[in-house]
């Protein structure tokens, strides 16, 4: 039941910066003159317009995300129950421990964010 509750953290966690970079994305896409493309430029602009958007919902959530999981994963790794003992039944495991893969893939999601954020601010 942990596990799963991490999981979620982690996903509300990781929205705002998922949302962000998912705009990005569609704004790219299309002409900005169509709508989801529009749409998009307007929430990059809200982001781009406020400097807490960047330190919190950018930096800050995805690192607690990644501290997080990253938690979680190790005491579950220590536990013993590692994704090599689970190698035998492999599907079975997986349905099994879903939460905990949900938690490693948010996990390895936010340390992509927090890659992805940090060079675009080296670079500027």
């Amino acid at each position: 039941m942990r596990t799963r509750i991490v999981a979620v953290l982690e996903l509300l966690l990781l929205f705002p910066a998922a949302l962000f970079m998912t705009a990005l994305v569609v704004r790219e896409l299309q002409p900005l003159q169509t709508e989801p493309a529009h749409s998009a430029q307007q929430l990059v602009m809200w982001y781009a317009a406020r400097m807490w958007t960047l330190w919190v919902l950018l930096l800050a959530l995805p690192l607690a995300a990644l501290v997080t999981g990253g938690a979680k994963v190790l005491r579950e790794w220590n536990r013993g129950i590692a994704p090599l003992h689970a190698a035998r039944g492999l599907l079975a495991a997986i349905r099994a421990r879903s939460a905990m893969i949900f938690v490693a893939a948010e996990t390895l999601t936010a340390a992509g964010i927090l890659v992805i954020v940090v060079l675009h601010m080296m670079a500027n």
